[in-house]
């Protein structure tokens, strides 16, 4: 991906394919250092979920929802975390439901405290553009990844089970 034109509309593509609302929750990890595009590629999929309004990195606030239709979408980004059990403050087991989604951004901050991602989308800098990989951590995830078109942005897939 060259531009974060192209980062953002993988994310709404990825959306596209995403579980019906009313499926067990969803979850995608979003790994890469400070500057590979996590927060363009969140962008791009609240977007293309159907949000309009301002979508900003939670960094000080941890956690941001967003409402699309009868699906929550739950955009947390941990950087700031000192120490997991921070996240016990959250509420987060509120949002643990069918019909929502969650898209976290350092999800190795949270430890054990987070549930296991369906998803793992791994972006990276480089000199010619974003780098990208998705992976399927679940079969849940595995039958969202069969859903994107072949000529997706992905690059990469790297299904498992």
């Amino acid at each position: 991906m060259k531009t974060a034109e192209d980062t953002e509309a993988w994310g709404r593509q990825l959306a596209g394919a995403r579980p019906a609302a009313g499926e067990p929750l969803a979850v995608i990890y979003l790994q890469g250092d400070l500057g590979a595009g996590k927060t363009t590629f969140a962008r791009g999929f609240l977007r293309g979920c159907g949000v309009s309004g301002a979508v900003r990195s939670p960094t000080y606030t941890l956690a941001q929802l967003y409402e699309s239709g009868s699906q929550l979408l739950v955009h947390l980004d941990l950087y700031r975390l000192r120490d997991a059990s921070e996240l016990e403050h959250l509420g987060l087991s509120e949002w643990a439901r069918p019909g929502c989604l969650w898209l976290i951004e350092w999800p190795q901050r949270g430890g054990t405290l987070l549930p296991p991602a369906d998803l793992i989308v791994a972006l990276e800098a480089g000199s010619g553009g974003h780098e990208a990989r998705l992976t399927a951590a679940t079969a849940a995830g595995a039958a969202w990844v069969s859903r994107l078109p072949a000529d997706s942005f992905a690059g990469p897939q790297t299904p498992r089970s």
